[in-house]
C-alpha cells in the first residue's frame, strides 16, 4: 500500500501540474489584449486632437522644440491661437 505522505506528495505534484496549465492557457490571451489597448488609444488621440494643438505641434517641431520648453511653447501657442505665439 501507499503511505500518507507518499499520496500528498502525489497530490501536491498533480496539482501542480494542474495549476501551470491552466496558468498558461489563460495567458496567451492577455499578451494580445494591451496591442490592442494601444491602437484604439492611437487612435483615440489622433481623433482628439484640435486644428491648433497640430499647429502649434508643427512650429514646436520646425523650431526644435523638446522638453519642458516645448510643454510652455505648445500651452502659450495654444492660448494665444494656433500660429500667433512667438
Amino acid at each position: 500500500m501507499i503511505t500518507t505522505s507518499a499520496r500528498i506528495a502525489a497530490t501536491a505534484l498533480v496539482s501542480l501540474l494542474l495549476a501551470s496549465s491552466a496558468f498558461a492557457q489563460s495567458a496567451a490571451p492577455t499578451t494580445s489584449a494591451p496591442a490592442t489597448k494601444a491602437a484604439s488609444t492611437e487612435k483615440k488621440a489622433a481623433k482628439t486632437r484640435t486644428s491648433a494643438s497640430l499647429e502649434c505641434s508643427k512650429e514646436a517641431d520646425t523650431k526644435g522644440i523638446h522638453g519642458k520648453e516645448r510643454k510652455k511653447f505648445m500651452s502659450d501657442c495654444k492660448k494665444n491661437g494656433a500660429g500667433k505665439s512667438t
